[in-house]
């Protein structure tokens, strides 16, 4: 039996119809809503390429049940920032070159923005611990860490 789920997206009200409730949240996101900042990476929520965030929250995609985001707000890369206003992390990781492939671009900006917003003014050590799970098989870490100091220290 199919269900209509409200949620909020990006600043826009949704409604997702799905005849299963434990759906991730990443299939809605991109088969439905045709939003592709959140990557399928593991499928286990161990990597962070699908992370969004939920009520300000970083969350795994991948594996959060669809149902479970009803009534919920929900901010993927594509409503972090803009491409005439970008985010203050997305425009560090331009400045400082913190991408290769980009393929788990959006999983660190995600879990950056919503460590940023809980801890402004953090020490490198707290950053490289807050992502510590998110993988990057192109070894961009260094880069990624200095993204998110530059866009710390802006503040």
């Amino acid at each position: 039996m199919s269900q209509n789920l409200a949620m909020t997206v990006n600043g826009r009200p949704v409604t997702v119809a799905t005849d299963d409730p434990d759906m991730p949240l990443l299939y809605a996101l991109r088969n439905d809503l045709g939003l592709t900042g959140p990557h399928f990476g593991c499928g286990l929520g161990q990597c962070g390429a699908c992370t969004v965030h939920v009520d300000g929250e970083a969350m795994r995609s991948c594996v959060l049940p669809v149902a479970s985001a009803a009534g919920k707000t929900i901010v993927t890369l594509e409503g972090l920032g803009t491409p005439a206003a970008p985010h203050k992390l997305q425009q560090a990781f331009i400045a400082e070159q913190a991408v290769q492939c980009g393929y788990c671009t959006n999983g660190m900006i995600m879990q950056s923005a919503a460590f940023l917003a809980k801890t402004p003014r953090p020490t490198e050590a707290q950053v490289r611990e807050e992502l510590v799970n998110n993988i990057c098989r192109c070894g961009t870490h260094p880069r990624v860490v200095a993204a998110v100091m530059r866009a710390a220290s802006q503040g």
